[in-house]
């Protein structure tokens, strides 16, 4: 029997191959993404909930969005009726340049130009725009500097790199990113770092200096469309599902990964469908480099399907399966069918891989407010639940949040509340093979389980360039040591765990979490940011070597590149 990469690359090549067979005038319309960028993403949510409807061009679930489709959603929007003030505006013009190709380019010229070859949009280093070819060419650039209340030396981090993206024969899109970073972390960061034998937000690393990182990061895909309703990308990147600070369902916090995606958009109905390869573990002596063999692989897939109710709600189901086992030679067939429930398939089959099952919405109302949640469902017996006796298995988690545009009569201050759940066990599974991780790092929220978390955001944009952010996250959570398993370690197997019943949250030792960050940042040029960033963290836990009480602050210059938030 074939492998399953061996399957999804036959997959791939059929894909391609309908690319020769289907005439170029039925394929336009594809491009390549927005990056993830929490920042970039929140101007699209303002615009969309002051806006009064849904955005009919994207899912703002589905991230990360198309930027042929953020395009034609700014440029649909009629700025001076909307009651957009001039932020809003000035906002969407920069939005407008960043996608100068798709819309309106006149604005994205530079008066300028540097030698008559870089820089004649606003945006780029170097662009290309011919009939059979497109070219977006940037460095990425992040210096910073700072110090932390626990370390006795200097903070800094050095990321350079380039990106490039654009269309070929306007049929295919692209993208590809590289970096590599030196960096000395703050305290926390850098013990958590050591516990886990990973970076967080990327992955393998080496040891650098004394007491620091160095590693490399790398994006890339194609992308495609088979008909005008249906885009394919394959590639090596992140997926974000939800409208939240946090994401219950998948989330950016794990390494990136090999996908391949569809995105389905007919009528009302909006359709993704994934498959991945994940690393069930990473072998590397934390910051040695040094390995024993291959990365053991898993296989995840993922659908999501929504639908808008009206011009202002929009419902959501979704599945998720990691698969595999020590063989790495399990990729499940049934999961190729992008039209079955995953749960029936499973049971069909006699399947003991993670199946988590879940429901999302959002309502945009009164043209200031968003209303957004999701809710995972890992394992569900309805009268151990009912009994209330804490049984181990019930797993499961939710998120609920608001958000509230021009908070208070105040233009452009928005505000963000959010409230995280998740029981003991949810996201983990018997083996490192079917958990719901990738490189050791939890695919949805960050503290892997057994928690309660609140959050509260606030950001301000008084003047055109200048926006204020504050943070703040008090958090509840249960911690395992090395000798137990009270459910928040999604890497340890439930087969260990610590009782049937009598299970709830925040159990083991118990750990309260406070997170305050305050960030000024000035966009000197487009995507050229300089930042003052000010932390105050606190861990108070019954596991000792957890305990915490940090300050740190640090400057940052940033160029095409976005705010590293380590708020965990």
């Amino acid at each position: 029997m074939m492998t399953s990469s061996k399957h999804i690359f036959i997959l791939f090549l059929f894909l391609c191959l309908s690319l020769i067979l289907i005439p170029a005038a039925s394929i336009l319309g594809q491009s390549a993404n927005i990056p993830l960028n929490r920042d970039y993403y929140h101007l699209l949510d303002r615009l969309a909930i002051k806006s009064g409807t849904l955005s009919k061009y994207y899912q703002s679930a589905l991230k990360p969005y198309r930027r042929d489709a953020v395009a034609e959603f700014v440029d649909d929007l009629n700025a001076d009726s909307l009651g957009y003030n001039r932020i809003d505006k000035f906002n969407i013009g920069y939005i407008k340049n960043d996608n100068w190709s798709f819309v309106d380019s006149s604005e994205s010229d530079s008066r300028k130009p540097f030698l008559k070859i870089f820089y004649r949009k606003k945006p780029d280093f170097v662009s290309v725009l011919t009939k059979d070819f497109e070219l977006h060419l940037n460095p990425v650039i992040h210096f910073s500097a700072g110090s932390d209340s626990n370390f006795d030396r200097m903070l800094y981090t050095n990321t350079r790199g380039f990106e490039a993206s654009g269309l070929i024969a306007k049929k295919i899109g692209y993208y590809t990113y590289v970096t590599t970073t030196n960096a000395i972390y703050p305290n926390y960061i850098q013990s958590w770092i050591d516990r886990n034998g990973v970076v967080p937000y990327e992955g393998f690393w080496k040891a650098y200096d004394t007491d620091g990182v160095d590693f490399y990061t790398a994006r890339g895909y194609i992308s495609f469309n088979i008909i005008k309703q249906i885009n394919v990308q394959f590639g090596y990147d992140k997926l974000f599902l939800g409208d939240g600070i946090r994401s219950m369902a998948l989330s950016d916090f794990s390494n990136n990964y090999l996908f391949l995606k569809f995105d389905v958009k007919v009528w009302k109905l909006y359709y993704r469908l994934v498959f991945a390869q994940h690393y069930a573990d990473a072998y590397s002596a934390p910051g040695t480099g040094s390995l024993s063999g291959p990365y053991p692989r898993k296989y995840f897939a993922h659908h999501h399907i929504s639908f808008d109710i009206g011009k202002k709600l929009n419902l959501g189901f979704f599945e998720n399966v990691s698969m595999g086992d020590s063989t790495n030679s399990s990729f499940d067939l049934n999961y190729l069918n992008p039209a079955i429930f995953y749960r029936a398939a499973e049971h069909q089959s006699g399947s003991e891989n993670n199946v988590v099952v879940g429901f999302d919405g959002k309502w945009n109302f009164f043209r200031r407010f968003q209303l957004y949640g999701q809710f995972i469902l890992d394992e569900f017996v309805m009268s151990e639940v009912t009994s209330g006796d804490g049984w181990w298995a019930n797993k499961f988690g939710g998120q609920i949040g608001l958000k509230y545009m021009d908070a208070f009569w105040l233009d452009n201050l928005d505000l963000t509340l959010e409230f995280n759940i998740a029981r003991p066990y949810t996201f983990g599974h018997e083996t490192i093979y079917t958990n719901f991780a990738h490189y050791r790092m939890p695919l949805a929220h960050p503290y892997g389980a057994n928690f309660r978390e609140f959050l509260a955001l606030a950001r301000y944009q008084p003047f055109k360039k200048f926006t204020f952010i504050a943070k703040y996250i008090g958090a509840f959570y249960g911690e395992d040591d090395e000798d137990t398993n009270w459910g928040k370690d999604i890497m340890q197997s439930y087969i260990t765990r610590e009782q049937e019943y009598g299970n709830y949250i925040g159990q083991g030792f118990a750990t309260n979490f406070n997170y305050f960050d305050f960030t000024t940042s000035y966009q000197f040029r487009h995507n050229v940011f300089f930042d003052l960033q000010f932390v105050v963290r606190n861990v108070k836990s019954e596991l000792d070597l957890l305990d915490d009480n940090t300050f740190y602050i640090m400057g940052h210059f940033r160029y095409n590149i976005p705010r590293r938030v380590f708020d965990f």
